[in-house]
């Protein structure tokens, strides 16, 4: 091991970093997430139920995700093997998945965590499913984006996602606390700095030590900074808001309500303050994405497209060049015709689905594979519309028992205007 290190140029009793010191060593030792390890933690309640299934880790970095998986290896007994999916292949997965069904032959479970494991491919998550369903690993999966966009179905389905939470400032605070009595020293620093510096840190507990080491190291014998003298001395500003707080949702807030109320200077000025804020862009392209299908919709059916693509361009471009695409969709969604019809649409039609659901649909739309279906009149009366002369054969296709219903009612602006004369059409042929 020693050879290893000389390797590198390192010195094999270097000092660990803060963070990796003062790694929890029990459940009660996390810090901001007593949702999942507190008396009532649905984790909590997981080990002492004694079934621990596959779990997908969800939230910001610094917030313990790594660290509990490695505690819930500790709990069950399981070996605990670690990948990355920014380092990790097919080939790795492979190897890894070798080695877990040779344990389990002699009667060792592993837990397996794959940091970042949205990176992976869909073949490579699909590679995944099969050790999960017999039991082979209990999969891990950590993740700072949202498993709903970025993971496959099938994978979502055998794994529990829970979701971890930005440290708050007692939960920094705390850390700090820690850091203090390892140390044997309090940090330099006035109330007002040492309120910065947890704001510097956002959140993100491996963040707010590493400053903290920071601070440490420029500090002389007797000398205590202020604020001012903190940014000075670490080279960060400390966030204008707290994207885990009221700041961030106000904010995101004004956005939305500045483009769907067509002031795109307004729209600008938001977007500009969130980025500058250090917002995750990613998160911000989703709220945009959301704008073109909650407040634009159907008017101009162009402006999910242009959200896509410009959420597309940031991930290809980066920071801070990619910001712009973002804002160019904030400006065309701002003077885009406005329209939450498809929006009101499907909300009502997801409440008659609640209240109606079981009602079966009209046998003559039902497919008739077998004899038996015919006999039973599946399929019966069903009119091909490409068969017809305009291509509409204006039957009807609700349940019997519920009757036609009508959910979309689109406004007379932009394309739906189109829409309606087409929706209109359709409704006199059908009388």
């Amino acid at each position: 091991m020693a050879n290893l290190f000389e390797a590198a140029g390192m010195d094999a009793d270097a000092p660990r970093p803060l963070a990796d010191r003062l790694r929890p060593a029990s459940l009660a030792d996390i810090a901001g997430q007593d949702h999942l390890v507190g008396l009532d933690g649905i984790v909590t309640r997981m080990l002492e139920s004694g079934s621990l299934g596959s779990l997908i880790f969800w939230g910001p970095p610094g917030t313990g995700k790594t660290t509990l998986a490695r505690l819930l290896a500790k709990e069950t007994d399981l070996h605990f093997e670690q990948i990355s999916a920014i380092f990790s292949g097919v080939a790795d997965l492979k190897a890894v998945f070798a080695a877990a069904r040779q344990r389990r032959q002699t009667g060792e479970g592993t837990l397996l965590f794959v940091d970042e494991i949205h990176r992976f491919n869909r073949a490579q998550l699909d590679s995944f499913l099969p050790v999960m369903e017999d039991g082979t690993i209990t999969l891990v999966g950590a993740t700072t984006e949202n498993p709903s966009f970025e993971l496959n179905a099938a994978l979502l389905s055998r794994a529990h996602v829970l979701t971890f939470r930005s440290l708050d400032q007692q939960a920094l605070d705390k850390l700090l606390g820690r850091a203090e009595v390892e140390t044997g020293k309090p940090l330099p620093l006035d109330d007002d700095a040492r309120a910065s510096l947890i704001r510097m840190a956002d959140g993100d507990g491996r963040a707010v030590l590493t400053l903290a080491e920071d601070v440490w190291r420029a500090s002389r014998s007797g000398e205590n900074f202020s604020a001012e003298a903190l940014q000075e001395v670490v080279q960060r500003r400390a966030p204008i808001y707290d994207k885990g707080q009221d700041g961030h949702y106000n904010l995101i807030s004004a956005l939305h309500k500045a483009v769907r109320g067509s002031d795109a200077d307004a729209a600008l000025y938001y977007l500009a303050r969130m980025f500058d804020a250090g917002e995750d862009p990613l998160y911000i392209a989703r709220r945009v994405v959301r704008m073109a299908v909650e407040d634009i919709g159907l008017a101009d059916p162009q402006a999910l497209g242009i959200t896509i693509a410009a959420r597309d361009a940031f991930q290809f471009l980066g920071s801070p060049e990619g910001e712009l695409a973002i804002a160019q969709a904030v400006i065309y969604l701002a003077v885009a015709p406005k329209s939450n019809g498809a929006y009101v649409a499907f909300k009502a039609a997801s409440r008659t689905a609640k209240q109606h659901g079981s009602l079966m649909p009209p046998k003559h739309i039902l497919n008739a594979p077998t004899n038996l279906m015919k006999d039973e009149g599946y399929g019966k009366g069903y009119a091909y519309d490409h068969d017809t002369p305009e291509g509409f054969s204006g039957q009807d296709y609700f349940p019997d028992e519920l009757g036609r219903q009508t959910f979309y009612d689109p406004p007379d602006r932009g394309f739906e205007r189109e829409i309606r004369k087409r929706l209109d059409w359709f409704a006199k042929r059908r009388q």
